[in-house]
């Protein structure tokens, strides 16, 4: 059985099951910078929740608040429907895993996910066969011996992984883990991760700046400016469905056009360019345009359409057959089109929000 069926059937007889993660009208500030704007959230039990922002959003600080390394100004935590707020980081029933690992380099990486087991007095045995199980769950066994300076960074970030795992904690906080790695490495891991996050059930709460790490991984995602949460829901609702001009700028690249007094948005793979003679699909809008950028780009080719109208469209084509001269389509006459389902109406940033 699962720890998060046996999770689920442990809280069935509670009378107050609650989240795994509450907050209510969390508030922090740092002299005049304000790093959570009373914020209400709640994640569920064996959920992979990510808090998506750029710097200086809050995402960290709100993660080091429900961690007990920060304290709120104002409002509540709970775990497990239990009051944290002032409890202190190892009275709660959290582990984090960092961006730079912090492993001890002069034990082996068997001690070192042995370590937390150790300081709770677990017996030798036992954490010994805990550690082991946890380094299989995260592919590194037969490495227990090593020491971290022999490991790649990639298997270091797994070390500290199964650091974490070993505890068995209700909720696992990530702060941009995967930060330090190349890119391939980089979304390896996020696979990884996702696998991980199933297998064990733990709730995972993880914070990055890296869009397609938060599309990739998340059951549910977190859009963070300012302090606040700009929009909530599934990766396919924050990106298919913006609800903010921040929030359609920052995930992705989206279009933003006005349109009888609308500001809307559209994303650039529903965008067509019609050849000369090519009939716009039933009920699409269709306007004509100026090419005036093309960049080749691998998998697709993105272009930048000035319209008669005014607006810039990007629109972005796969490359389904060589596309090497579709660079050279500067200046070239087209009509765009797009279906009216496949816009969506935000709203406006206001001059208080935009960035500097």
């Amino acid at each position: 059985m699962s720890r998060a069926a046996t999770h689920s059937e442990a809280r069935a007889d509670a009378t107050e099951p609650g989240p795994a993660v509450r907050l209510r009208r969390i508030r922090k500030a740092f002299g005049a910078i304000v790093a959570a704007d009373g914020i209400d959230l709640e994640i569920g039990e064996g959920e992979f929740f990510t808090m998506l922002g750029p710097s200086g959003s809050g995402k960290t600080t709100l993660l080091r608040m429900i961690a007990g390394f920060e304290l709120p100004d104002d409002g509540r935590i709970e775990l497990s429907g239990a009051d944290v707020t002032g409890q202190p980081p190892y009275l709660r029933n959290v582990n984090t895993v960092f961006q730079d690992y912090a492993l001890f380099p002069h034990m082996t990486v068997l001690e070192n996910v042995e370590y937390g087991l150790r300081v709770r007095r677990v017996p030798r045995a036992d954490r010994r066969a805990r550690a082991e199980r946890a380094l299989g769950l995260v592919r590194l066994t037969g490495l227990g011996q090593r020491r971290p300076v022999q490991l790649s960074g990639g298997q270091r970030q797994r070390v500290a992984l199964a650091r974490a795992i070993v505890n068995e904690p209700e909720v696992l906080l990530l702060d941009e883990p995967l930060g330090a790695l190349d890119l391939k490495l980089r979304q390896e891991m996020q696979t990884e991760l996702k696998r991980i996050q199933r297998e064990v059930g733990i709730t995972f709460v993880y914070v990055t700046h890296d869009q397609e790490e938060a599309l990739t991984m998340s059951d549910r995602v977190a859009i963070m400016n300012r302090g606040r949460i700009e929009q909530l829901g599934s990766p396919t609702e924050v990106y298919e469905r913006p609800a903010t001009e921040f929030v359609a700028g920052f995930i992705g690249v989206s279009n933003l056009i006005e349109r009888d007094g609308r500001r809307i948005t559209i994303r650039p793979e529903k965008v067509r360019l019609l050849e000369e003679g090519d009939p716009p699909p039933s009920g699409a809008r269709v306007e004509p345009g100026t090419i005036v950028e093309a960049t080749y780009l691998g998998v697709l080719t993105r272009f930048v359409v000035a319209l008669d109208s005014g607006d810039k469209l990007v629109a972005a084509r796969q490359n389904l057959e060589t596309a090497g001269n579709e660079v050279d389509s500067t200046g070239r006459r087209v009509r765009v089109s797009w279906r009216p389902d496949h816009e969506y109406e935000i709203t406006p940033q206001s001059p208080s929000e935009e960035e500097p």
